[in-house]
């Protein structure tokens, strides 16, 4: 590499000699994952992050920028007592010391060593325009600042990666400085050289030309990496690009987690680079472990992953259109560009109006239902008329076994429901009270109960199972796990028809039914009660 105006005071460490085809994966879902809006994380939540994380094989864990807050200090003290990572090292994040400041007094690289991880990422200015205008001080400063930073951390036996922040559009502007920062990091030590699309303003063919230059110059020196933002919609390209340019080193975040549009979705890159470029990026046998810890990282966020995600997404396998299923059905590759069980996902088929008879045979085969040619078109018929009244089957498995089953012949025996009211009072102090009135045949047996709730819904499944337990203990396991509601034309105003959707589970398996109606009670009612038939079906068996 040639060095430019750098004094080469040479302490680089050993090389690390990545294998062929091999990609590093650095996950910094804990620090740039947490700036993007809406979302927080407890101390606990992101230790069971780390955990996942770890589970699925990434090379590091960014956990943090120690020192910045108290969340993170106590991140970083519970992570040396409590997390045992098995495949991924914990990196600290920091940066460079201040302008005209001194590295032995420099309360960020303090932080860095105090955190006692053996590997430590710091960002440092390679845009001059950043260095003059933000910093305010000389580019000569800029350099020094960078290897002053290296060799101290290093001096204290860290692995140092440094983040080369804004570098395309530095790069773009004034290509020199930029590689006098680059250099400036490598000679003093630095085992990463990061180039960063900070802004996400880049496209694919930039990116790839600027890596292609950077690698030639850099030589075997060290490793390239590459942290991309997803602004322009192109975090994951720009990431492809530069691996094809000779990167090594991909940073990201679980679910495209990140400030503004996000950082490089990991839960794409991955399976890309793996199973279309043939790099390696986890461990043997951890692939398929993506999809699982896609939802885990999603659900411990509180923040639902989007279901058309490439991938791991729960449409990402899905198909709807009778002839895309009559495909698959005879060849899976038809309209599967991979086979998704090795990413942890599966084949979904879709029921609705747009569904044809290959559908619903394949439907009926997976529930394990004889379905001649009859009863299939009697089904698809039925599909179609309700799905026209405001019906959505594809939301809703629980309520679209139940009709298929309904359709064969099948009438279960469990209750049959001989009136239902609800009233709802408001008292002098101004609070409401609903009441509702259920009355049941189970068999020869009748069964009224009265309940109180707080809403209707609550006092009709209140007083229903009040009907039901005697007989069906087991429904002490099934709890009901949210409640939505849609207005489907909201012209009607109040006579508008409503769509509900309730969500249960027995603690083993989840599911969904739905109730169609101008009348919101009645819908509510309808969706509650297949609710309970579905539970005791599957409870029963």
């Amino acid at each position: 590499m040639r060095v430019g105006e750098v004094k080469v005071d040479r302490i680089v460490p050993a090389r690390l000699v990545l294998p062929a085809n091999h990609v590093e994966v650095f996950d910094t879902t804990l620090r740039d994952g947490m700036q993007v809006e809406g979302v927080s994380a407890s101390v606990v939540d992101k230790l069971r992050i780390a955990e996942q994380l770890d589970y699925l094989g990434v090379h590091y864990i960014e956990g943090g920028w120690p020192g910045a807050n108290p969340k993170d200090e106590e991140f970083f003290a519970r992570a040396k007592r409590e997390l045992k990572l098995k495949t991924s090292r914990l990196v600290a994040f920091g940066s460079t010391r201040r302008p005209a400041g001194k590295v032995d007094d420099d309360a960020t690289l303090r932080n860095l060593i105090n955190a006692e991880t053996s590997a430590v990422c710091i960002v440092a200015k390679s845009w001059d325009y950043h260095v003059e205008t933000a910093l305010q001080t000389t580019l000569d400063e800029g350099v020094a600042m960078v290897a002053d930073s290296v060799k101290y951390l290093g001096s204290h036996d860290r692995m140092v990666m440094v983040d080369l922040e804004h570098f395309f559009d530095g790069y773009k502007r004034n290509p020199e400085f930029s590689l006098r920062v680059l250099e400036a990091a490598v000679v003093n030590g630095a085992t990463h050289l990061v180039l960063c699309d900070t802004n996400g303003g880049s496209l694919p063919h930039e990116v790839e030309t600027i890596v292609a230059a950077v690698a030639k110059h850099v030589g075997n020196d060290a490793i390239i990496g590459i942290h991309c933002h997803d602004d322009t919609g192109c975090a994951v390209a720009n990431s492809l690009a530069a691996v094809r340019a000779g990167v090594r080193h991909v940073q990201g975040t679980l679910n495209g987690l990140g400030e503004r549009t996000g950082n490089t979705n990991l839960t794409t890159i991955i399976p890309n680079l793996q199973l279309k470029m043939d790099f390696t990026c986890l461990p043997d046998g951890h692939l398929d472990r993506l999809t699982a810890v896609s939802n885990h990282v999603a659900e411990v966020l509180n923040r639902p992953l989007n279901p058309q995600a490439p991938y791991v997404g729960a449409s990402a396998f899905a198909h709807k259109a009778g002839l895309h299923v009559s495909a698959i059905a005879r060849a899976k590759d038809a309209y599967e560009h991979v086979s998704p069980d090795l990413v942890g996902n599966g084949t979904r088929f879709l029921v609705s109006e747009m569904a044809g008879r290959a559908t619903i045979a394949m439907k009926a085969e997976e529930l394990g239902l004889k379905a001649d040619g009859a009863v299939l078109s009697a089904i698809l018929d039925e599909l179609k008329r309700l799905e026209f009244e405001g019906y959505h089957f594809e939301a809703a498995d629980a309520s679209l076994e139940l009709l298929m089953r309904r359709a064969t012949g099948w009438q279960h025996e469990f209750f049959n429901v001989e009136s239902m009211r609800v009233i709802t009072d408001e008292s002098t102090n101004g609070t409401f009270t609903t009441e509702a009135t259920v009355k049941v045949w189970i068999g020869e047996q009748r069964e009224v109960h009265t309940s109180e709730g707080n809403g209707p819904v609550n006092a009709i499944d209140t007083a229903l199972r009040a009907c039901l337990v005697r007989k069906y203990p087991q429904l002490s396991r099934v709890h009901l796990t949210d409640y939505k509601v849609r207005i489907l034309d909201s012209s009607s105003a109040t006579g508008a028809v409503t769509r509900v959707l309730i969500d249960a589970t027995d603690g083993d398996r989840t599911w969904t039914t739905i109730g169609v109606s101008p009348n919101i009670i009645e819908a509510s009612w309808r969706a509650l009660e297949e609710s309970i038939v579905y539970g005791l079906l599957h409870l029963a068996q």
